[in-house]
């Protein structure tokens, strides 16, 4: 009895020893398995996460390249309208100096032409005077206070001159801005300048030159020359 419990109690603790190895083989085997799930969804995942990453920072990056170039392309379109708009307030500056629509001011010439007892000084006078400083390069001109443009009438009106549908009287005080030297040689030129040769037909010229000339601009509150019957051309 003894030597059978002997063999059973054996066979049992073999037995126990078997399935107690064959329990730790499956445990090892399932946490081996779940580790190698665990890492290989792990790295599944962080593959897509970093997949789309990517994906995001590229649709980033492209619209980044976009906005640049919309910028630039604004930015263009700023600056060449800045720039147009430059021009076209210089060229709208420099027609309205040449219309008489702005005061000027610069170095220039003023003549004086009087009546004398035996002379008095004409329309014509002042015509001719205002075409020599024209050749002579003013850039503005006017007749006791009133702006000579293209298109200003000098007329007799006995006893007065209109000047621009102005009545002026003598002393008639020109006023010139542009190159002092120029206006001046054509002016006092021997023999054919306008000074020498009224000087001989005993009217009373003077001349003088000033750095600082202030020109008024052209009144325009008549719109004597307003256009009514000149209309641009169509292209």
């Amino acid at each position: 009895m003894n030597k059978n419990k002997i063999i059973i109690s054996t066979i049992v603790g073999i037995i126990c020893i078997i399935l107690v190895c064959v329990m730790f083989m499956q445990f090892k085997i399932i946490e081996e398995t779940d580790i190698t799930g665990i890492e290989a969804a792990r790295e599944e995942e962080l593959q897509a996460m970093l997949s789309d990453w990517k994906t995001k920072y590229e649709e980033i990056e492209e619209k980044l390249l976009e906005t640049e170039q919309k910028i630039a392309e604004y930015k263009e379109k700023i600056d060449s309208n800045e720039q147009a708009s430059e021009l076209l307030d210089e060229e709208l500056e420099q027609t309205n100096l040449l219309l008489g629509k702005t005061d000027v001011v610069g170095e220039g010439i003023i003549v004086t032409l009087q009546d004398n007892e035996e002379k008095s000084i004409t329309a014509s006078d002042l015509r001719t005077l205002i075409n020599e400083l024209k050749l002579a390069g003013a850039e503005a001109i006017s007749i006791n206070g009133s702006r000579i443009l293209n298109m200003t009438a000098i007329v007799d009106v006995q006893p007065y001159i209109l000047v621009n549908e102005e009545r002026i009287i003598s002393p008639y005080v020109v006023k010139v801005i542009g190159n002092q030297t120029y206006l001046s040689s054509a002016l006092t030129l021997k023999n054919s300048g306008f000074i020498d040769n009224y000087t001989k037909l005993g009217k009373t010229v003077e001349m003088k030159q000033e750095k600082n000339i202030n020109i008024t601009a052209y009144n325009s509150s008549k719109n004597q020359f307003q256009l009514r019957y000149a209309k641009e051309v169509e292209e």
